[in-house]
């Protein structure tokens, strides 16, 4: 077992008091008992809905070499056979282990941000930096307050890139975060109406972004979409904050990484991209123009960090969209095989935009039909009637024939859907469970899509307990 710290280096970064010693190392950072491992430390940081206290003893079973624990909690676990740090606050001593690890690291960090596409380019860097030497990144969306300083703290000594996702929904949030992560190169994905019920207007969300340039070390990067209508505001707010190189990333004649070409197929990509006077062909392994963004920030990223830049492009073939967020099914049923497009995870106006790209671009079978399922885009305040109801030309545009929606907010789209468009509403994502399993035919392409509350993971999951995997060529 290696050692991500030593008891030592964990009392030293948080300054606790301990309480027995640990036998062996510490091999990794836990706050959850259901996926610690023998070895890890356990933070028992207290959440809004739990209290990690609760869950020591279940720690202690599961192998845990140490629990970190408030001074406040001691009496009541004192009785645990097992070592234990002791601290003011759980939640500061993750933080505080998360800057001992970037204050050690000799890595490449790079922070990601944005409204949309934080996620899937944080994992297309993971895959395609790893062609070019060790990653460390987040866990799945590890992006808020106790994600960040846990990625961190799970950060190995010596890897050669760590790549770091910051989320937001509140003026404020991103500059703590960042000032933890101090990244070499920050990045913007794109600026979009998520979270809008919190903001006054999208120049108020650019604001909230461009916080992450406020944390990047001396002689570090800013990495902008230059196709962003906020591309101007954000690469000022990169200047003021003391950024020397702003650079962009899209189709625009100006953008630094610039996108020549691409022929966007059904089930891949292939790009031309131009980076410092030079053409980079690629091929990238997922559909969708939004994923050529995405590897777009991943090729200027990996010049900027100053890797082998055709190694990482030549790595983008084998990305894969993940669960939720565009990945793909194909499932088998009587008479045939149809498509299942996963985009449940999130939604906004622009991620809308982008999964409607994609049913538009599936593959259909003989007889085959375009199936949405919706469900409410969430956090969008006042703006919310008018944004679902504006999803009627998405519908249109990607010929869609066949439509299921669930969710108060999205009534306002089954109103301004035309007349001649079968289109089901209902009030919860489970009362379309039935219908929509059973409204499926050989040859359709289906597309779920929704905010990640609105539970339509449930859906997709009624998809695939249904149907069987179609083997290739179905």
């Amino acid at each position: 077992m290696s050692a991500l710290w030593t008891f030592e280096e964990l009392v030293e970064a948080t300054g606790g008091r301990p309480l027995g010693a640990v036998r062996g190392a510490i091999s990794g950072i836990s706050i959850d008992t259901r996926s610690l491992q023998p070895g890890d430390a356990f933070f028992a940081i207290q959440g809004e809905r739990f209290d990690g206290h609760d869950f020591a003893t279940a720690a202690m079973a599961a192998g845990a070499s140490l629990l970190v624990v408030s001074e406040a909690k001691l009496p009541a676990l004192g009785r645990l056979a097992v070592a234990k740090l002791v601290v003011p606050d759980v939640l500061k001593a993750l933080e505080d282990l998360g800057r001992a690890a970037r204050a050690r690291t000799k890595a490449k960090v790079i922070g990601v941000t944005g409204s949309v596409g934080k996620t899937s380019t944080k994992e297309m860097m993971r895959q395609a930096l790893s062609s070019v030497g060790t990653v460390h990144a987040a866990d799945r969306s590890f992006n808020n307050h106790w994600g960040v300083p846990l990625t961190l703290a799970r950060m190995p000594a010596d890897c050669d890139y760590a790549v770091v996702e910051i989320g937001m929904n509140h003026p404020g949030e991103i500059r703590p975060l960042v000032k933890m992560v101090r990244p070499h190169i920050a990045v913007v994905t794109l600026i979009a109406a998520a979270h809008l019920g919190f903001f006054k207007s999208l120049d108020e969300i650019a604001r909230a972004k461009a916080e992450i340039f406020e944390g990047v070390v001396k002689g570090g990067s800013a990495l902008i979409n230059r196709d962003d209508k906020r591309w101007k505001l954000l690469s000022t707010l990169a200047a003021e904050a003391g950024v020397k190189t702003v650079w962009g990333f899209g189709e625009s004649a100006r953008a630094d990484v610039r996108l020549l070409h691409a022929e966007l197929g059904p089930q891949s990509s292939t790009l031309t991209v131009k980076i410092a006077g030079k053409e980079i062909e690629a091929r990238l392994g997922a559909p969708g123009r939004h994923m050529v963004q995405n590897a777009l920030a991943v090729l200027g990223a990996a010049h900027l960090a100053g890797a082998d830049v055709a190694h990482v492009a030549l790595a983008l073939g084998s990305f894969r969209a993940e669960a939720g967020r565009g990945q793909r099914h194909r499932l088998r049923l009587e008479g045939g095989s149809f498509t299942l497009i996963d985009e449940s995870y999130n939604a906004n106006p622009a991620s809308m935009a982008a999964a409607f790209d994609l049913l538009g671009k599936a593959e259909l079978g003989e007889g085959g039909r375009r199936i949405a399922i919706l469900g409410d885009m969430a956090e969008l305040g006042s703006h919310s009637e008018k944004l679902h109801a504006g999803l009627a030309d998405l519908v249109a545009k990607a010929g869609t024939q066949r439509l299921f929606l669930a969710g108060k907010e999205m009534k306002a789209l089954a109103d301004a859907l035309p007349a001649d468009l079968p289109v089901e509403h209902r009030e919860r994502a489970d009362d379309l469970r039935g219908i929509v399993v059973e409204a499926v035919r050989p040859g359709d392409a289906v597309m779920i899509k929704s905010s990640k509350s609105i539970g339509f993971n449930r859906l997709v999951d009624a998809f695939l307990n249904t149907f069987p995997s179609a083997a290739t060529g179905d």
